[in-house]
């Protein structure tokens, strides 16, 4: 019985998360940032932000899906390396089982000593929102969570 309680009370009460990567590629001098997000939240939060209504599995236009996906994750996420901010250029989205993969690239940065991160992806659509971070440079993995309404981090390498 109490399994069965614990049960209904996780379908009550989902999670709702979001996994961003941020990698540092030496050779190719870019800084490589991809965001997985359940893609039911961020339809929502794209349905909220545009008023329209929206099918991010079976676009009816995917141009203006791309535009409002880009938009808003540049509008929640922000990274800055040793203190100049980094402008992601959006290379498209796609859909993997339950979840929306976004990625982005900026090119010609040759090093990196320090990131400082804003990350509030869905956090108001979801007031217990988490965002996981895994940053890598140099080969050197560094992570954190952030739980809403925290939102800024750094890491230093």
């Amino acid at each position: 019985m109490q399994a069965l309680f614990i049960l209904w009370f996780g379908l009550m009460h989902p999670f709702y998360v979001s996994v961003t990567e941020i990698k540092h590629n030496p050779k190719t001098q870019a800084v490589e940032v991809s965001c997985r997000m359940f893609y039911d939240d961020l339809e929502h939060a794209l349905e909220k932000d545009n008023k329209i209504p929206l099918d991010i599995v079976k676009p009816k236009d995917k141009a203006q899906l791309n535009r409002f996906i880009n938009e808003y994750i540049k509008k929640h996420l922000s990274i800055r390396a040793d203190g100049k901010p980094l402008n992601l250029g959006y290379i498209g989205y796609e859909i993997q089982e339950d979840g929306a993969w976004a990625y982005f690239e900026v090119k010609g940065i040759t090093s990196i000593k320090k990131i400082d991160i804003h990350d509030d992806l869905l956090n108001a659509l979801h007031p217990e929102q988490i965002n996981m971070l895994h940053v890598t440079v140099d080969g050197n993995r560094k992570s954190t969570k952030l739980d809403a309404p925290d939102a800024n981090t750094s890491f230093s390498f």
